[in-house]
């Protein structure tokens, strides 16, 4: 099993940034490829970004490439999610997760799950 805590949500002003981290605790955190997905009102959980067990592989969704980078410090069993530039668009519950694969875009391919962060972006 693999508890996943998320914080760095808040209010931030269009083109502005802000940083979530997710903290892990159970098994062992380097062994999983982590990822971020976000929840607008309304609308389905779509996948944001995942990197792999190493650091060393990644992966966007187009909508946030260039702007966000996702990374992971094994020694501290926490992955962070950097986000620049940030549009209104933005504005969602960021949920970080754990998987096999930080390839995947597909939610259920997933298999650990935060309670999420909410992130709003002001005009």
């Amino acid at each position: 099993q693999v508890q996943l805590v998320e914080s760095g949500g808040g209010l931030v002003q269009a083109g502005g940034s802000l940083r979530l981290s997710c903290a892990a605790s159970g098994r062992p955190f380097s062994s999983r490829a982590m990822g971020w997905f976000r929840q607008a009102p309304g609308k389905e959980r779509e996948f944001v970004a995942g990197v792999s067990w190493s650091g060393g592989s990644t992966n966007y969704a187009d909508s946030v490439k260039g702007r966000f980078t996702i990374s992971r410090d094994n020694a501290k069993n926490t992955a962070y999610l950097q986000m620049n530039s940030l549009e209104q668009e933005d504005t969602a519950v960021y949920y970080c997760t754990a998987g096999d694969w930080y390839g995947s875009s597909r939610r259920e391919l997933w298999n650990y799950w935060g309670q999420g962060t909410q992130v709003t972006v002001s005009s």
